[in-house]
């Protein structure tokens, strides 16, 4: 993949009296808008020959000339690790990640990220910002993720997760019985003592909105399928226990679980002992950048989950 850019393009009449980065913006829509900003302040987008400022009108028929370099956006390693790959073309590689991995490398996790397997994957991945990932699993969530291999794929995926049009789908096991769905809108933020964690903030959050709805009910356990309407840190988790359901194996939001009164030994070991959150993203859906056909994926929950289950269910009987 060559990382010189070189492009020249005349600005139709209609876009008279526009910004310049708004024209860019449109005329030249595989790369964002701030990357434009910054090729025009740096004058490699240039119109008419001349260096201009982001916001100076334009009066159509101007020549925009890129002449400009990718750069690699971060000093990330690429490590070979396996990734179970369950799409990938020339624009979008959707994973199921497992849990136990992280998405991106941070403090406290340098590398041994999927960041660093996606560089290693595919080396191009470099030059866009954060490697393609547009939108995060926390490390002990399992499922699927869609990562964009091109600047003009990441701009779409990231217009379509603000619009809302990307369907995210969630297995979770959670503590109590639910008699049916809901929705659950509740603004999130950090939580003003405790900085590792997300809560409910009535004022000064942002918006937050999970639907949920009952697949399975337990004696004092439920499976819900949730959907994401928005894309919050640790939603599903914080909205959960909001409504006093959290997650099973939830450490940081899920202070003591009710247990079932009398349940085999081996059900309680699993439910006091179940090393992450019972999350799994199961279904994806979106809009192929590209192409724009619809595409959809479904991955089976992890088997530890699956095992809790069968535990649920024969408590059941």
């Amino acid at each position: 993949m060559s990382n010189q850019i070189h492009l020249d393009i005349e600005v139709p009449a209609e876009y008279a009296g526009q910004r310049f980065d708004q024209v860019a913006a449109d005329l030249i829509p595989e790369y964002s808008r701030a990357r434009l900003q910054a090729w025009i302040k740096g004058g490699q987008l240039t119109a008419d020959g001349r260096t201009a400022k982001p916001k100076d009108k334009l009066y159509g028929g101007e020549q925009l000339r890129l002449r400009a370099e990718l750069e690699p956006q971060g000093e990330w390693l690429a490590q070979d690790m396996a990734l179970d790959i369950v799409y990938e073309d020339d624009a979008i590689l959707v994973i199921n990640k497992p849990a136990g991995l992280v998405v991106h490398p941070a403090a406290g996790n340098p590398d041994g990220t999927l960041l660093n397997g996606l560089l290693a994957h595919c080396p191009g991945q470099q030059n866009i910002p954060r490697a393609g990932i547009v939108h995060r699993l926390d490390k002990d969530t399992s499922g699927l993720m869609v990562v964009a291999k091109t600047l003009q794929a990441q701009a779409d995926l990231v217009d379509q997760l603000k619009e809302r049009t990307v369907t995210r789908l969630y297995d979770a096991i959670v503590h109590g019985n639910l008699s049916g769905g809901g929705k659950v809108d509740a603004p999130m933020g950090r939580h003003r003592t405790n900085r590792l964690k997300m809560a409910v903030l009535p004022n000064g959050g942002k918006e937050a909105i999970t639907h949920y709805r009952l697949q399975e009910r337990f004696r004092v356990h439920s499976l819900l399928r949730c959907q994401l309407e928005t894309g919050r840190t640790h939603q599903i988790r914080v909205h959960m226990a909001h409504i006093r359901h959290p997650l099973v194996g939830d450490s940081l939001y899920c202070t003591r679980g009710k247990l079932p009164t009398g349940a085999d030994p081996e059900l309680v070991t699993a439910l006091q002992k179940f090393p992450r959150q019972a999350l799994h993203a199961a279904e994806l859906a979106l809009f192929h950048p590209e192409t724009g056909e619809p595409m959809h994926w479904v991955v089976p929950m992890p088997e530890d989950m699956l095992q809790l289950l069968a535990l649920l269910r024969a408590d059941n009987r």
